[in-house]
């Protein structure tokens, strides 16, 4: 049920946001390699971060006024995987950072409240 809710979620932001086109993987089907061989990025606030978080996945707030600032030293061809807590914020931070030139950024539709249930 829940998995329903985030994905007619998931829909309604994409319309809202213009039908932008964002590279999307559902949470629950991201292996350990792919995380691995990418930059994960959590951009929930700190306090959810520090609730638990995806192995080595960093912290960059999309709240923050400097968000894509702190992005400034990341190689624009690097792959980044996106979350945050059921994937609204993600999706947005996909989209903007594509906007950037960002070659390879991939929303994790359901965020962590997913993870978190994955079996």
């Amino acid at each position: 049920m829940r998995s329903l809710l985030a994905t007619c979620i998931l829909l309604f932001l994409s319309v809202q946001i213009g039908h932008a086109q964002i590279n999307t993987k559902p949470i629950k089907e991201i292996s350990q390699k792919e995380l691995n061989n990418a930059m994960v990025v959590d951009v929930r606030t700190p306090e959810e971060y520090k609730q638990g978080h995806l192995p080595d996945a960093i912290n960059i707030n999309w709240y923050d006024a400097d968000f894509t600032k702190q992005f400034s030293e990341i190689d624009k061809n690097k792959t980044i995987y996106v979350y945050c807590k059921v994937g609204g914020r993600s999706a947005k931070a996909t989209e903007k950072l594509d906007s950037l030139g960002y070659k390879n950024v991939i929303n994790l539709a359901g965020g962590y409240d997913a993870w978190s249930k994955k079996e």
